[in-house]
């Protein structure tokens, strides 16, 4: 079995974003050769998430906006913040989002469903971060 590596690095210029990585996934495949098997894309940090959904500006406006209500940002909110910290929310935000996706590899390809793309949730952004994209297969 054949394996890849690769490393995406964002710093976003916002606090909260959402990213379409999509096209950097699928450079990676193309690198590591494989035309049958698993990709893994996964957060490599606990304030943002890895994500499939419809590449559509509102749906990201919406989301952003969702999770705001659901873990608004505040630095007397959260117990997480007596440690010094102010990204309380950020962490409810990323477990509600996800940490990672699996996408399947057939015939060098994602094998996506319709409108599917992946995405970079950034809830505690402005410094550098990184996603691990792992491809094992044939």
């Amino acid at each position: 079995m054949k394996h890849h590596t690769q490393y995406l690095w964002f710093n976003t210029k916002n606090r909260h974003d959402i990213v379409n990585i999509t096209p950097q996934v699928e450079e990676a495949l193309v690198k590591s050769e494989i035309k049958e098997g698993l990709c893994l894309v996964n957060a490599m940090h606990i304030t943002s998430s890895v994500f499939i959904n419809d590449n559509e500006n509102g749906l990201h406006q919406d989301f952003l906006a969702w999770l705001e209500k659901l873990a608004p940002y505040g630095k007397d909110k959260y117990k997480h913040n007596l440690t010094g910290e102010d990204n309380g929310d950020a962490h409810l935000k990323r477990t509600v989002m996800g940490r990672e996706v699996v996408v399947a590899v057939t015939a060098g390809k994602l094998d996506f469903g319709p409108w599917e793309q992946i995405f970079y949730g950034e809830f505690d952004g402005q410094r550098r971060k990184r996603v691990l994209v792992k491809i094992i297969g044939e």
